[in-house]
């Protein structure tokens, strides 16, 4: 029985991927390359800045540090996100309905925390949830367990309690190996088949979710 939800951010909650794409867009035309869209998706998308930056600098040969390439990119991200950042279709209309049905909340993110808080502020959603955890608090980050372990333990959850919301192949990988059932909702990047087929559903959006856990799904 399903007594907690579990939200990744980036792409499933908030469409940020976009965002994202046009920060290193932004950085790699100033040093004269092209950055397309499927570029992006294809080796970007789903993954953490973390990991993106220290990608960009080596692909690109970019004269830069990692940790002068993660100042950067935050710079651009938070001069974009001024702008506002958009809720996914559905997103406010699941949320309200899990609390109204007395469901956990919780949030699971590589994401940094005051970012992840902000954004949830300015959507005026950050009330419903109840715990959260961001990727500075494990050890390893998606596709590992960690982050949604340490999810259930803030819940007071069993796994198999839980059901996980993703859009990623790292966070599919990541729920299947904390025995957590996932939802992947897919974003810009659609998950391999292979992994799609490990996930309990594959909705087209979050709306679809409240049917599902109604038992219509």
């Amino acid at each position: 029985m399903i007594k907690a939800v579990i939200f990744d951010l980036d792409g499933l909650l908030v469409d940020t991927e976009l965002i994202a794409y046009q920060i290193y867009k932004d950085i790699l035309e100033k040093y004269g390359y092209q950055f397309t869209k499927e570029e992006y998706s294809q080796n970007y998308s789903g993954k953490s800045m973390t990991v993106n930056v220290p990608h960009v600098i080596e692909t690109y040969q970019l004269p830069w540090t990692v940790e002068k390439g993660l100042e950067e990119v935050l710079r651009a991200e938070e001069r974009l996100l001024t702008y506002g950042v958009e809720l996914k279709p559905g997103a406010r209309e699941l949320l309200a309905f899990l609390k109204e049905n007395q469901y956990k909340i919780a949030m699971a993110s590589s994401s940094i925390r005051d970012r992840a808080l902000n954004i949830l502020r300015e959507n005026g959603i950050v009330d419903y949830f109840g715990q959260f955890v961001f990727g500075k608090e494990v050890e390893k980050g998606k596709p590992y367990p960690d982050i949604f372990l340490k999810a259930c333990e803030k819940l007071g959850e069993r796994p198999e309690n839980c059901l996980v919301l993703e859009d990623s192949e790292a966070g599919i990988q990541a729920a299947n190996a904390a025995g957590i059932p996932v939802i992947c909702v897919p974003d810009m990047k659609r998950p391999s088949q292979q992994l799609l087929d490990r996930a309990t559903a594959v909705l087209d959006s979050l709306d679809q979710v409240i049917p599902y856990l109604s038992g219509e799904g």
